[in-house]
């Protein structure tokens, strides 16, 4: 046998052997399987190492783990909870009683009772309401952000942060390694010399060397004082302004919370604080009684990576085939995983007024491909679909029924709701459930829908990019 041949039949080998073990990696994830072979079958060697890099699944260290116990049995000690369906105060959600039962068992967090919930539209007035309540802040201030931006609006944060830290106020900050990727030295330095301790969550390097480049804390968590919080799709940034000339206008949704959710947003913050900074909280220090008066009741709905932590996705699924006359949503990405498809195309064939609003304006060309390559068979099934085109729309909002809507940082795509650390509420106020179909119909009106038949007759070279970029939609 020559030369040659030996060499190519071990090239054959090693091909092979990434391809098995990819496989026997992966098989329990078959939607990041199929994208993972597609990869390594097109860039032999190149795309094996890719996967070792990021393909790693995610696993959280037991001690954080059992810090996390503390911290929910301190929030629930200090929180009323819910302890029925008759005392939802939601005349639909207490005929669901599979769909309640399936809300209180599945997530680690109770539903809770004394509330007050106020959608802001945008982050103008994101901004200004959370500004204004970091001034009025007097013990300590604990801010979680994807990204943060050394920029106007950043530079806004930046002088209050360090004013409130100088005054004697405790002020920490999270923010995540690859979205604050480009945060200056200048910026936290200028953070932490006023005395404001800021740690990034999963910092690039420490991630690669760890094989976890691929997770992303995605939330955006705001505690002040532990009675007011904040959460919702805005990072500070001034694009979320419209100051970026390629988006425009930018339509998002944030949620500003006071009341016994606030405890639960707090604990994930400090969870989130012990991952970055390897330093536990006192959660009784932090979780201090209030006197909101609402009533309203909202259950925090976390979710992380990991084979079994899937909490959003699976409250997503419940909620839609619970549903029994419409689902609205708007999302800046659609991905949605196999069970999330069969379910809006069930609700939809049996007579489920389903409408979705994806963007006209994309951040992402790639990404769009791969939201595009997902609406044909949601118009197949009659799903409504409307592209935004007063700017980019970025708000994570559904709404199912009169029963609940949601407002978090998750988007209704693979990454969100399988590699990224991420946070949902889930509210069930009729004043609220209403604002936000408002601004749903607001957007509608600033949307085109979607035409079957003209979707049909897309070019053939945007359909072939779309199914490329299908099979490779897990990991966008």
């Amino acid at each position: 046998m020559t030369t040659w041949c030996i060499w190519l039949i071990a090239v054959l080998v090693v091909y092979i052997v990434q391809l098995a073990a990819v496989f026997i990696m992966e098989h329990h994830r078959p939607t990041q399987l199929t994208a993972w072979l597609l990869i390594v079958f097109a860039c032999p060697f190149v795309g094996f190492i890719a996967y070792l890099i990021l393909g790693k699944d995610f696993t959280r260290r037991r001690r954080i783990e059992r810090f996390k116990q503390e911290a929910i049995r301190s929030a629930n000690q200090m929180s009323e909870k819910v302890y029925g369906a008759k005392d939802m105060g939601n005349k639909q959600l207490e005929e669901q009683d599979k769909l309640y039962a399936m809300l209180t068992g599945l997530v680690n967090f109770p539903i809770t009772r004394n509330n007050q919930a106020i959608v802001l539209t945008n982050a103008r007035d994101t901004y200004e309401a959370i500004l204004e309540q970091l001034d009025q802040a007097s013990h300590h201030i604990h801010m979680d952000y994807y990204t943060i931006r050394d920029d106007e609006i950043g530079s806004r944060f930046l002088r209050v942060l360090t004013r409130k830290a100088r005054e004697g106020v405790e002020v920490r900050v999270v923010y995540d390694g690859i979205g604050s990727l480009h945060l200056g030295e200048a910026y936290l330095n200028e953070l932490r010399l006023a005395g404001v301790r800021a740690s990034c969550f999963l910092p690039p390097r420490i991630a690669f060397y760890d094989r976890k480049l691929n997770y992303r804390n995605h939330r955006k968590i705001v505690v002040v004082d532990g009675k007011v919080g904040f959460i919702g799709g805005i990072n500070i940034g001034d694009e979320y302004l419209g100051k970026d000339p390629k988006l425009g206008f930018w339509r998002d949704t944030h949620m500003q919370l006071k009341g016994d959710s606030v405890y639960y947003l707090q604990e994930l913050f400090m969870n989130d604080w012990a991952f970055a900074a390897k330093e536990e909280l006192d959660s009784e220090v932090y979780m201090p009684h209030h006197n909101c008066e609402g009533d309203e009741r909202v259950l925090i709905v976390p979710s992380k990576p990991g084979q079994h932590n899937h909490e959003i996705i699976e409250v997503m699924f419940a909620a839609i085939t619970a549903a029994s006359s419409r689902i609205f949503i708007t999302t800046p990405y659609f991905i949605p995983d196999p069970s999330l498809v069969m379910a809006l195309r069930t609700a939809a064939l049996s007579g489920v007024d389903v409408r979705l609003i994806i963007p006209g304006i994309a951040d992402s060309k790639l990404v769009l491909l791969a939201t595009l390559s997902y609406i044909q068979s949601m118009l197949d099934a009659g799903v409504k679909v409307y592209r935004y085109e007063k700017g980019f729309v970025h708000a994570k909002v559904m709404i199912v029924d009169r029963m609940l809507a949601t407002v978090g940082t998750a988007n209704v795509d693979m990454r969100s709701l399988l590699s990224n650390f991420e946070l949902n509420a889930v509210l069930f106020d009729e004043g609220t459930i209403n604002r936000l179909e408002a601004d749903f119909m607001e957007d509608i009106r600033n949307s085109r829908e979607l035409e079957r038949h003209s979707f049909l007759n897309r070019p053939r070279g945007q359909k072939a990019a779309e199914s490329l970029l299908h099979m490779l939609s897990p990991l966008l």
